[in-house]
């Protein structure tokens, strides 16, 4: 049994470690760190800026996050093979070992093109086809 006046369990006492600041210190630092952040006429946080050094709107109407499409000379290529050889998109989705929609997104345009699997294609339709340009 501990003695009388001695503490047990738990201590609730507030422990800090490092240096003192005083209240009026840390004002001061939310203060300035607040001002860096809000725009000085209008108290409205600025828009970030990005690594590439641009906003997320100036971002948006540029072409350089867009992706590579399928160019038309390969659309009309492949849609062309593919009918002279008499198959559905199903049918070469399946000799390619993908699935029909695939086929259809290259075709209609949609689809990220993919050099390899252009060179599948020409392989199993038998025909050349245009190579997609590097990004």
């Amino acid at each position: 049994m501990p003695a009388r006046g001695e503490m047990v369990g738990q201590q609730w006492e507030t422990v800090t470690f490092g240096t003192k600041k005083t209240v009026a210190q840390n004002a001061a630092v939310v203060a300035q760190n607040a001002a860096s952040v809000l725009t000085p006429r209008t108290n409205v946080p600025a828009p970030a800026i990005t690594k590439s050094g641009m906003t997320a709107t100036q971002l948006e109407n540029t072409d350089e996050l867009k992706h590579v499409q399928v160019p038309p000379e390969l659309k009309r290529a492949m849609m062309a093979a593919r009918n002279a050889k008499r198959m559905t998109q199903k049918e070469l989705a399946q000799l390619l070992g993908c699935d029909a929609k695939t086929v259809q997104e290259y075709e209609s345009g949609r689809a990220i093109p993919n050099n390899a699997l252009i060179a599948k294609m020409e392989r199993a339709m038998g025909a050349k086809l245009p190579r997609a340009p590097r990004k």
